[in-house]
């Protein structure tokens, strides 16, 4: 995880045992990017959540599991072990969309996570059966802390074929499931478009603000490549009754990514700058 992200968030894995201090606990973290590359968000929430003890099951979308490991070993942590002690439910969708589409093998009668893929309709009831699955074992029995769900990223699920309805659906379910009955959280990275006429994902991406607590959607900068800096990151607190806040509280910050670190920096504060 990066110290400063986490620190800008007041976000800690010293979490203490009572469920109630969880921060965050029971909600929906929007992560988002435009015109940029985000994806040091998403690694940042998978180390973070694991190095907090918590029960993740990471639906990788967009990557293959060497990627992730190789970055989260940068980060300080193992995923395979992690893997291994049964804290990590790692679901590769590369490889399982690769199955579906080239196995010779007969259908199941079992719900397969992709079967839409090869079926006629845009079904997630297999891919939400599989989430339900992963996180209810982490209630009861096992030792780990609430259970998390990390999608990256929802709008594969789009170019899969699948109709944002169906997308906005699953994720609804799964926050019934993670959210409000295990009292766990969920995070999803959605991309935006640079196509302005790519109706089904700014749909999505709308629709996903509005249900969110928590949104970060970092930026590519307005005037271009900047070797010093890297992006602009915004970060959002949606108000809520619990809270008792009257108005969202924005932030924003602009970031430079290391080889095992992101920095972040009040706007025109570089170093560069000064």
């Amino acid at each position: 995880m990066f110290a400063e992200l986490s620190e800008l968030l007041g976000d800690s894995v010293e979490w203490p045992q009572q469920e109630a201090a969880l921060p965050y606990k029971g909600k929906l973290t929007l992560l988002g990017a435009t015109k940029t590359d985000a994806s040091f968000l998403v690694h940042h929430f998978l180390s973070f959540y694991l190095k907090a003890g918590c029960k993740v099951c990471f639906l990788a979308l967009l990557q293959s599991f060497s990627h992730y490991s190789i970055v989260a070993q940068k980060l300080g942590l193992g995923l395979t072990t992690a893997k291994e002690r049964g804290q990590l439910v790692f679901f590769e969708g590369l490889k399982v969309a690769r199955d579906v589409l080239f196995s010779k093998q007969q259908e199941s009668a079992e719900p397969h996570p992709f079967q839409f893929i090869s079926g006629d309709g845009s079904s997630l009831r297999g891919l939400y059966d599989f989430v339900r699955t992963a996180l209810s074992s982490a209630v009861g029995g096992d030792a780990w802390k609430c259970p998390v769900l990390i999608v990256d990223d929802l709008s594969v699920l789009l170019s899969l074929g699948v109709k944002p309805t169906d997308v906005l659906d699953f994720v609804h379910y799964c926050r019934v499931t993670v959210n409000s009955l295990l009292k766990g959280n969920v995070v999803v990275m959605v991309r935006g478009s640079d196509d302005s006429e790519d109706e089904e994902n700014e749909l999505l991406a709308k629709a996903l603000r509005h249900q969110s607590s928590r949104i970060l959607w970092a930026e590519g900068l307005a005037t271009g490549f900047c070797k010093d800096v890297h992006g602009q990151l915004t970060i959002v607190r949606r108000s809520s009754w619990e809270e008792k806040a009257e108005m969202d509280l924005q932030q924003v910050y602009q970031y430079k990514i290391q080889d095992r670190n992101v920095s972040f920096f009040a706007r025109g504060m570089s170093a560069a700058v000064l």
